[in-house]
């Protein structure tokens, strides 16, 4: 196991663990690091001395990476739960709804929906305080 410290490139920074730095450029060319808080798939590494697991380490690094995965995803669907019942869904219109409570032309509430990486980032420029919603957990259907 190899953790990166990245930045995507509306200079969000955050870290990213990867089996192999092969493996960190694969998921990047292939667009699947993505920031966790805007999206944006424009990803880099920092620089930074990386932690690489040594062989001691790799004795437990399965049952870590298990437990670790099982937590990211319990945490990930609970904001997500928590989002969907308690926030307004507003769709496609994200952007202009999350512009106007943010200029006071709208009533302050919580919102999700849809929005552009080109909206986003014109949100972000302008101060807009938003997120990206984790994603929903795969369907047991889906995984192997």
């Amino acid at each position: 196991m190899i953790k990166y410290a990245l930045a995507c490139d509306h200079a969000h920074e955050f870290e990213g663990w990867f089996g192999s730095s092969s493996d960190y450029d694969d998921q990047a060319a292939r667009g699947l690091v993505e920031c966790p808080v805007c999206g944006s798939t424009g990803v880099r590494k920092q620089i930074m001395a990386p932690a690489v697991a040594g062989t001691k380490a790799q004795r437990s690094a399965p049952e870590r990476d298990a437990r670790m995965r099982e937590m990211m995803m319990t945490a990930m669907s609970e904001v997500r739960r928590e989002v969907e019942e308690n926030f307004d869904y507003v769709g496609d219109r994200f952007a202009k709804e999350a512009r106007d409570i943010h200029e006071g032309k709208s009533e302050e509430r919580g919102i999700y929906g849809e929005a552009s990486p080109n909206e986003v980032k014109s949100l972000l420029e302008d101060g807009v305080k938003i997120a990206a919603l984790p994603p929903a957990p795969p369907k047991k259907t889906d995984v192997n």
